[in-house]
């Protein structure tokens, strides 16, 4: 199946997927589903965030049966935050400790399969403030009508901060520069996947459980490579979510995120072995002297998640 094969039959909008189809199509099935958000430093918007979605999907509407905040290592209230406006909150280096611990978006959803239960899950950023409780059943739609779908990404028009207003549906600067260079490239049957990094998602946990999930914020690229690698195309869909805002970060951070994306894809190419390695990157300080610094890119990736029972 090429690209637009794909898209044409794997895309869909959020409005496709009516809340009351999709409570009856949970109950018939007899699904769970938890909702995940993982967290680092985000006091100032993850409230708003589990609000939303308890009020929505859990009060208003049974769809959304839990809804956990992991947080990563926070320094300032995003824990305590997140609990008064609804979520069960996890400390990441608290779950599993004997697995050790290590700081990223990766290791949060790693992590949150040990302390979830639903059949489906649900992952959404703490630093959205322009969405909606959508973005959850929008997700939810294509796992909840097609068997053989297992990951489903979101979409979404992002919203600029520039003064002109502007909003574009491109992915962002990772995205645009290297991911979907690399898609483009080295997995062609990839490139309909309008945002290949979009922090908002949906899975089945079986397939989470199987996967080998890289600790920081490869989690995106890696298991969408490798659901298709093993499952084929059509066990991913896409869900178009309508508008998404964020923070954004620094060039000096997205470089980071790019060389560890480029670990990840080397490592899932054939032949490729890409090792831990150090980001060489260049300041200035404050008397004008520019120097050397070295960032270590997250390499390492978590095995296939075991159930305790098994």
């Amino acid at each position: 199946m090429d690209a637009q094969t794909w898209f044409d039959r794997r895309t869909s909008r959020w409005q496709d997927w009516p809340l009351a189809q999709l409570v009856a199509a949970k109950r018939r099935q007899g699904a769970t589903i938890s909702v995940v958000i993982p967290a680092r430093n985000e006091e100032r918007t993850v409230a708003a965030v589990v609000s939303a979605i308890a009020r929505a999907l859990i009060h208003e509407v049974p769809l959304v049966d839990e809804l956990v905040v992991v947080d990563s290592d926070s320094t300032d209230a995003t824990a305590e935050t997140a609990a008064r406006a609804g979520a069960a909150v996890f400390r990441a280096a608290d779950v599993l400790p004997s697995a050790g611990s290590f700081r990223g978006k990766g290791e949060a959803l790693w992590k949150s399969l040990a302390v979830t239960a639903g059949d489906l899950l649900v992952f959404i950023d703490a630093d959205l403030t322009s969405w909606g409780p959508h973005f959850v059943s929008g997700l939810l739609g294509p796992l909840l009508a097609e068997p053989e779908v297992q990951l489903v990404k979101g979409f979404y028009t992002r919203v600029r901060t520039e003064s002109d207003g502007s909003t574009s549906t491109e992915g962002g600067r990772v995205t645009e520069l290297v991911a979907r260079p690399l898609i483009s490239l080295w997995w062609p049957d990839l490139a309909g996947v309008v945002q290949p990094l979009a922090g908002e998602w949906a899975a089945r946990r079986s397939l989470m459980q199987s996967l080998s999930i890289p600790v920081g914020y490869g989690v995106e690229l890696a298991t969408l490579m490798d659901t298709a690698a093993r499952h084929g195309l059509d066990a991913v869909a896409q869900v178009d979510l309508g508008s998404r805002a964020h923070r954004h970060q620094a060039n000096h951070d997205l470089a980071l995120m790019a060389a560890e994306l480029l670990t990840v894809a080397d490592r899932r190419r054939p032949g490729g072995a890409a090792a831990a390695a150090d980001l060489r990157q260049f300041v200035r300080d404050e008397t004008g002297r520019v120097h050397q610094v070295e960032r270590a890119i997250p390499a390492h990736e978590r095995p296939p998640f075991a159930p305790a029972n098994d």
